[in-house]
């Protein structure tokens, strides 16, 4: 990394001392002794970091009002390491400046900061500990962040001496920061099959999406501003009415994710009534995230109605509701022995009980036409609602996600009903649960996509329905001239939709050699593993990849 010291390289400089004579064996042995502590080491100190490091990085906040008193307690510590030392070590000490001396000039850089760390002549002492702010400086860290990995290395060298074993706070420092730089956001191929990867992000945008989004954050938008009255405008007006519109709504409104948009429909619409809903739709889906816990944050009462496998439309007839709700199953379905009540007959019964049916479809499917789509819908859609069809079928609200079938930014869109619409977006949660300037803009330019009938070029629907012999191909070029092969496999829409669904695929497999998963990660490319092989599936890679994933598989398998 720039900026930051590689004792591996500066190792690699002359090393004047073990020029002379009869040294050169012996420093070897230490050499190797030393390697050997230190490799030892490095794979525990990050371990040994991540506890107290976690804690000390939640006080960034301090930033320079807490630097002074900590470099005065720095300064204490040093102090006391120094008195620490036995009165022969000190005399030693003082007798022994002239060598320091000359050791500088033989051209060692000693340890650490300005002859302090990654040195090779001597073992580390306490007093040679850098000072916090010039370890630092040192990693090209100077900041709050570079001041805390820079104390919490210091911190552990000085136990390391302390237990009499060698320590180099440089390169614990740099382990650290290694560590944290892995974590920041940033591009991964995705070559696991799972189209909608909820931890890759789910959906990617669109270029022009992205475009978009990137144009709105770079200044100043009408996110709340109508040009026309010269004054305070809706936030998301133009998404909302474009939203009904590509479904025959009344109207519409945008929140930060489907179960915001659900949470605040139950909020405005149905609290503190009851709220009936089937026992077998009770769902929890990833992050642990569970109806019942959501139902009660609202406000609004759980009925439970009907059982696991069988819920009857008369189950749907007890009570005095506020509302009534359908959720679409997410990561499961229930076959064989199973009765539930369809969207028409739970309109139908809404109506004539004179409450709300409030159908979260989840997935995001307009419209099980898919009209922006040449030829047929595709069959691993299956049985999955659309939107368009289940507000046909009676539902009051309709709510789903801007970022699994929809192929746009994550968002929770919510259409139906003006009145009902309307009471959601003047509840006090939709301003907690509202959505930036830069999602708005993804989204609106995702939504304009199906209007203008083109949405089969976003990147969802483009590798949803890549044909076989095309990623046959690829996968042949990918893998030219090492042992992998291309057999027959699967796809997975992923991120709850169409639970149980798979799309027909070849990808690339690489028998007995899932542990080189790590390594491939490492690069920037999550693939699977299966029954001890490595599965790349290039449906979910986007072509402009491909090079990059054959130079990786090449020389992992070389």
């Amino acid at each position: 990394m720039d900026g930051r010291p590689h004792r591996w390289n500066e190792q690699q400089e002359p090393d004047p001392v073990g020029d002379e004579p009869g040294r050169e064996e012996k420093t070897a042995c230490e050499e190797n002794h030393r390697s050997v502590r230190q490799l030892s080491r490095r794979n525990s100190l990050l371990g040994d970091f991540r506890p107290e490091a976690q804690h000390r990085l939640s006080t960034l906040s301090r930033y320079e009002g807490g630097t002074n008193e900590r470099r005065h307690h720095d300064e204490r510590e040093r102090r006391q390491d120094t008195d620490a030392l036995s009165d022969d070590e000190e005399e030693s000490d003082l007798g022994n400046g002239h060598d320091d001396e000359q050791r500088e000039e033989e051209g060692s850089e000693g340890h650490g900061v300005n002859g302090t760390g990654t040195g090779n002549l001597a073992p580390m002492e306490l007093r040679d500990l850098p000072k916090v702010d010039e370890l630092a400086v040192r990693l090209g860290r100077p900041g709050p962040l570079g001041m805390e990995v820079a104390r919490n290395a210091i911190d552990q060298a000085r136990e390391l001496l302390k237990s009499g074993e060698d320590a180099d706070p440089v390169l614990i420092a740099t382990e650290i920061l290694d560590g944290i730089d892995r974590h920041r956001p940033r591009r991964l191929i995705n070559a696991t099959g799972v189209l909608l990867h909820t931890n890759l992000g789910r959906a990617p945008w669109s270029a022009k999406a992205a475009s978009h989004a990137a144009d709105v954050s770079a200044g100043y938008t009408n996110l709340e501003f109508d040009v026309d009255a010269g004054g305070r405008g809706g936030r998301g007006a133009f998404v909302g009415r474009l939203a009904a519109a590509l479904v025959g709504a009344e109207s519409g409104l945008v929140v930060n994710n489907n179960a915001a948009a659900l949470l605040l429909a139950l909020a405005a619409i149905a609290a503190p009534g009851e709220v009936l809903v089937s026992r077998g739709e009770l769902i929890e889906i990833g992050g642990s995230f569970r109806l019942p816990d959501l139902m009660a944050a609202s406000g609004a009462r759980l009925v439970e109605v009907g059982t696991t496998n069988k819920t009857h439309l008369d189950d749907y007839r007890k009570g005095e509701p506020a509302a009534i709700l359908k959720v679409h199953p997410s990561n499961y379905r229930i076959e064989g022995f199973a009765v539930e009540a369809g969207y028409d007959e739970l309109g139908a019964l809404a109506a004539e009980r004179g409450v709300p049916f409030i159908a979260d479809v989840g997935s995001g499917l307009l419209d099980t036409r898919t009209p922006w789509l040449d030829g047929p819908p595709p069959t691993w859609l299956g049985t999955e609602p659309g939107v368009r069809q289940t507000l046909e079928a009676g539902a009051d609200v309709v709510l789903y996600s801007g970022d699994k079938l929809l192929g746009g930014p994550q968002a929770g869109i919510a259409v139906g009903r003006t009145d009902l619409i309307e009471r959601m977006r003047r509840h006090p949660l939709a301003r907690a649960l509202r959505c930036d300037g830069a999602t708005m803009a993804a989204l609106g330019e995702t939504l304009e996509t199906y209007a203008d009938g083109s949405a089969a070029q976003l990147p969802f629907w483009a590798m949803a329905t890549m044909a076989s012999d095309e990623l046959a191909a690829r996968s042949r070029d990918v893998i030219a001239g090492t042992a992998a092969v291309v057999v027959d496999g699967e796809s997975i829409p992923g991120a709850g939709s169409v639970p149980g669904e798979t799309i027909p695929s070849p990808v690339i497999e690489v028998a007995g050699r899932a542990g080189e998963w790590d390594e491939l990660v490492r690069r920037g490319i999550v693939g699977r593993r299966d029954q001890g092989s490595l599965i790349l599936d290039l449906r979910t890679v986007d072509p402009a990849d491909d090079r990059t994933v054959q130079t990786a598989l090449a020389e992992i398998l070389d």
